[in-house]
């Protein structure tokens, strides 16, 4: 297999963290897809238990990215 799997995995899965820490939806969807480059790093080096983990954190990518809402803009409080 090729090194460049792993830096590949690593910069998907950080890019997705990254965005969803700028409060960003598209972040749940980057991680999303990169679980199916996990699915496939799973499959093509036979190491079966990255099929288990990858289905779990893409319900839970999944999962944030349907109920991601924006923050409410902070208000200032206005004295009289």
């Amino acid at each position: 297999m090729n090194p460049a799997w792993s830096y590949l995995l690593t910069a998907v899965g950080v890019l997705g963290l990254y965005l969803a820490g700028r409060q960003q939806r598209l972040g749940w969807a980057v991680g999303l897809g990169a679980q199916g480059l996990w699915l496939a790093y799973a499959l093509a080096t036979r190491q079966y238990g990255f099929l288990v983990s990858a289905i779990c954190y893409g319900a839970v990518y999944a999962k944030n990215f349907r109920r991601w809402r924006p923050a409410p803009p902070l208000q200032r409080n206005e004295s009289p």
